[in-house]
């Protein structure tokens, strides 16, 4: 084949026209894309990684402080011989934002007397396609200095209790699109129903126990329990929960519906200290690491021990000054096992209810321009 065969068939693979090639400098790039980037809140976010990645390799796991004595860094906490079983008194050491809200005696018996009140005293009202004037009386100014003219204002009816503050239980499960870890009593914003409010709210387990154990994080792979004061709203009511961007955006992290109204809901925070066998025998083991003084260790005694194979035992006696102690176990330990033991404590909310939630700033597509006296042509 000859060589002008050969430039027909480069001529006809790109189609026959000339191209030029704009190559965009990367130092220009980097100035460009530095533009809209916040330092301080990569910063964030990057400890908030961190944190859940800790969290999901070493679930609840502390360490003991050298510069304070355990007993009184730990001091609300105690150890339960079963999580599932053991009694944990409802009405026992409440914060005095206990004293501010409304219990019902029987939630969904209440809720079912109110919804069949309503429909007794049903009335017709105006029909679709109506146009009707109101009349309020006793608005306060604020609500004027909000309203945006040429936005609708909508208008509801509050049911009998829902005036008032409570402790709100909403089942939501992570917003699939939405991968940032979002902390515990982080601030957010809910649309409860017709409500919109911002909350610090607390993460616990769906289960159906009497006792539920906290979440550091809200869970991407199961549903949660979301616990927050708010103003009281029956069910059913959907939930959404968005998190607000340092620029104005809200960004939607999870959605579900309201669950109940219970201030008597047991929510568990878990703490979990360490310690290493030193010396292993045939049933005891001189563990060391867990405490670091002697103080401590009688403090901590009546605790059952366990370990991360499967061995349960409990805290024979000190050895020293310095933090060993002696322990007895069910079962010779291996001399790679981790020794644990287990503390609880109730949490509860933040009392940071604020029903003034600006509005999200609108979505606008950012398109960085370049100036073409920065381009090189090749």
């Amino acid at each position: 084949m000859d060589d002008n065969d050969d430039d027909s068939e480069e001529e006809d693979a790109s189609g026959g026209e000339e191209t030029e090639t704009m190559t965009i400098p990367e130092s220009t790039q980097d100035e460009k894309y530095d533009e809209n980037l916040d330092e301080e809140e990569e910063e964030q976010m990057l400890e908030k990684y961190k944190l859940q990645r800790q969290d999901e390799m070493f679930p609840d796991e502390v360490d003991t402080p050298r510069d304070q004595l355990a007993r009184t860094r730990f001091q609300k906490y105690r150890g339960l011989k079963s999580f599932r079983t053991s009694p944990w008194d409802t009405k026992e050491n409440l914060p005095r934002d206990y004293a501010r809200i409304f219990q019902f005696h029987d939630f969904f018996r209440t809720r079912k007397r109110i919804f069949r009140d309503v429909e007794e005293e049903k009335t017709e009202g105006a029909m679709v396609g109506w146009y009707v004037t109101v009349h309020l009386s006793g608005v306060p100014a604020s609500v004027m200095e909000h309203f945006t003219q040429g936005k609708p204002l909508v208008l509801c009816s509050l049911l009998p209790h829902e005036q008032k503050m409570s402790v709100v239980n909403m089942l939501v499960r992570r917003y699939a699109g939405n991968s940032e870890p979002v902390k515990a009593k982080e601030e957010l914003i809910f649309h409860c129903g017709f409500r919109r409010f911002r909350a610090s709210p607390l993460y616990s387990q769906h289960t159906s126990a009497d006792k539920h154990k906290s979440e550091r994080f809200l869970s991407a792979d199961t549903s949660v329990i979301v616990t927050v004061y708010a103003p009281i709203t029956f069910p059913p009511a959907s939930v959404l929960m968005f998190k607000q961007r340092s620029n104005g955006m809200h960004d939607l992290v999870a959605t579900g519906s309201l669950m109940s109204i219970d201030p008597d809901r047991i929510i568990i925070k878990r703490i979990v200290l360490s310690g290493h066998p030193f010396k292993i025998l045939k049933r005891t083991a001189v563990v060391r690491y867990m405490f670091f003084n002697r103080e401590d260790i009688l403090w901590f005694k009546p605790v059952e021990l366990r370990t991360k194979w499967g061995r349960r035992g409990h805290i024979k006696e000190p050895l020293g000054t310095h933090g060993h102690m002696k322990c007895f176990f069910d079962n010779q330990l291996k001399s790679q096992d981790t020794v644990l033991m287990n503390l609880y404590k109730r949490v509860y909310p933040r009392w940071n209810y604020d029903p003034y939630v600006p509005p999200p700033v609108t979505w606008v597509k950012n398109e960085n321009t370049i100036d073409p006296a920065e381009v090189e042509m090749d």
